[in-house]
């Protein structure tokens, strides 16, 4: 049975999290020696107030250790941002103080949920004109070329000036800037030391958000810039953030050393600089095996939606949940990733009979059942996720002939690939095609979706990608069918903006002239009432269309340490990834 209500979905994955909880605390009860019992009764404890929980004080120290699933090529641009983010950093950041029942930090943050960071405060005077006010006291790090002189409104214009192309000599936006789809802004402006202002060409209620957290929006150095032309040479990476990049050994690890010149507090005990750790330490691990290994082994303090590297499949959690009941999940969930999107200017795909043929050839519920054992949630979606009421239309409310669709039907798949003139042939085969798969998402998933295709005598072959290659490919359409993400806990302007022909993202690669009007005209709505009935066509219309395949939302978890403090499963904090920052190790618990 489908949980029918964000809490009632989110509550499904932590009867496990509760069962490893009670494994926890029998461990520690009946095994834990006298010693470990003695210190754990004598340490400090703190009220959370996001929590109402009592946990350990906060402690300074450590090296805290992490796997990373994928290695970008250098340290420039969006690409980077889970290596370069605690480096650098965004003019805002997601709240840490908000309390958990409010905010979870497992979806991407909107204005609502953030604070200043490097801008300390920012207002819209009029429709037409933003202001960010430029937090002082802030110095980038002591290293070359900036050797600690202050942060000022001028970097920050300059860094604006590169992401959109308006000035200090850049013309063209900057690779990904396609989160600014539907805005257009004339200028940024650094009036004085302290003040910048952005000028709009039209109203749009998206602007501040994106400007506050877009994906690459994390201030470079200018002198360094200006130098190289870009960011990608880590040694030169400068940054006003809480460590510096210490040392990168390509294919093997990545160091960052704490920034003892930091200016940031932590939001819930405000008398403690950031960060705690005097150390970060990335692992380079692609494969589960080995950082599921190295968490066993305590090797790893955490795996998790952070470096991209959760657990994926419940034989995974029951897998670790009897060798090591000490570590503690939480569970994750932003969107699918399990979407499929098929290029829709490549023949077969651009015939809508087609797409849905092969969505009426994947059984959701077999995949729930016997893949998930349970745990997926399989009402379809669009690529808006069902818990935001506003804008996704619920699977209820959809036209007949859609839901349909949806419904396992392979004699029905078979028919319309008949329909649209692609018989079985002597051998059985209507078409053959290739799918293109980002190496971080499951597989088996994949595998299972082409012997579903195979069964209707469609042959699908998997090409594994990394990131890097995936990306460019993606971005250069250079493929038939590709795996992609939907169903997302995001910003409904950012997710559908994907649809675009300029966006870098569009899967599915779509140029629909009645989409690219409406979408502007919600980018440029006025009121939040009519941006939202604008994203709703937008929505019901990309699924009627059919432009992506969905695929269900598997339950996916992060892990820690017993021995790690101060977390409670956050998984973002917008574009940065400012969690490791704000925990610390429980020195009564670590070896």
């Amino acid at each position: 049975m489908q949980p029918e209500t964000e809490e009632e979905y989110a509550m499904t994955p932590r009867l496990i999290v509760l069962t490893l909880a009670f494994a926890l605390v029998a461990t520690v009860t009946f095994a834990a020696p006298a010693a470990e019992e003695a210190a754990a009764a004598e340490k400090e404890m703190v009220l959370d107030p996001t929590t109402g929980e009592m946990i350990s004080a906060p402690e300074y120290g450590g090296t805290f250790t992490f796997p990373l699933k994928e290695e970008p090529a250098s340290t420039d641009s969006f690409g980077a941002v889970t290596l370069i983010s605690h480096v650098l950093e965004l003019v805002s950041i997601a709240d840490w103080a908000l309390p958990r029942d409010e905010f979870d930090f497992n979806v991407l943050i909107a204005p609502a949920n953030t604070r200043g960071a490097l801008a300390e405060s920012w207002s819209q005077p009029d429709p037409l004109t933003i202001i960010l006010n430029i937090r002082q006291g802030v110095r980038w790090h002591d290293k070359e070329p900036m050797s600690g002189r202050a942060l000022t409104a001028a970097d920050i214009e300059f860094n604006y000036h590169r992401i959109l192309g308006l000035g200090s000599g850049f013309t063209e936006r900057l690779y990904g800037s396609d989160i600014w789809a539907g805005v257009e802004v004339e200028s940024v402006t650094a009036t004085d030391s302290s003040t910048v202002e952005f000028k709009l060409a039209a109203p749009g209620l998206a602007v501040l958000g994106k400007i506050l957290q877009g994906p690459n929006n994390l201030i470079y150095p200018p002198e360094v810039i200006r130098a190289e032309g870009d960011g990608e040479d880590w040694r030169d990476l400068v940054g006003t953030g809480p460590y510096t990049l210490t040392d990168w050994t390509k294919g093997s690890s990545i160091t960052y050393d704490k920034n003892p010149d930091y200016w940031g507090f932590d939001e819930k005990f405000p008398d403690n600089r950031l960060p705690y750790f005097d150390q970060l330490r990335g692992l380079i691990m692609p494969e589960a095996a080995t950082y599921l290994s190295a968490l066993r082994t305590g090797q790893l303090d955490y795996v998790g939606a952070l470096t991209l590297t959760q657990l994926r499949t419940i034989d995974q959690l029951e897998s670790l949940q009897r060798t090591n009941p000490e570590l503690v999940p939480s569970p994750y969930g932003l969107r699918s990733d399990n979407a499929v999107a098929p290029n829709t200017q490549v023949e077969p795909f651009g015939d809508i009979r087609v797409r849905k043929a092969l969505q009426m050839a994947i059984n959701l519920e077999e995949i729930d059942q016997g893949f998930y054992k349970g745990f997926a949630d399989t009402i379809p979606q669009g690529q808006v996720s069902r818990f935001n009421s506003s804008v996704a239309v619920q699977f209820d409310e959809w036209p007949a002939d859609v839901k349909k669709v949806f419904e396992y039907d392979p004699a029905g798949a078979e028919a319309l690939l008949d329909e649209a003139g692609y018989p079985r042939g002597d051998d059985g085969v209507r078409f053959k095609t290739e799918i293109l798969h980002l190496e971080r998402f499951d597989l088996n998933h994949t595998e299972l979706l082409i012997s579903y295709w195979d069964a209707i005598g469609v042959k699908v072959e998997a090409e594994v990608r990394g990131g890097a290659e995936y990306g460019a490919r993606r971005n250069a359409r250079e493929y038939e069918l590709i795996t992609a993400e939907g169903a997302c806990k995001c910003p409904a302007i950012q997710i559908l903006g994907k649809f675009l022909p300029t966006a870098g993202w569009n899967t599915s690669n779509v140029d629909d002239q009645w989409y690219q009007a409406k979408f502007d005209e919600a980018a440029g709505a006025t009121t939040l009432d009519e941006q939202n009935a604008a994203l709703r066509e937008l929505e019901m219309y990309s699924i009627e269309q059919f432009w992506q395949l969905f695929g269900p939302i598997g339950p996916q978890f992060n892990l820690v340490q017993p021995w790690v403090a101060g977390f409670n499963g956050e998984s973002t904090m917008g574009w940065a990834r400012a969690v490791f920052w704000r925990i610390w190790f429980d020195s009564s618990l670590k070896p």
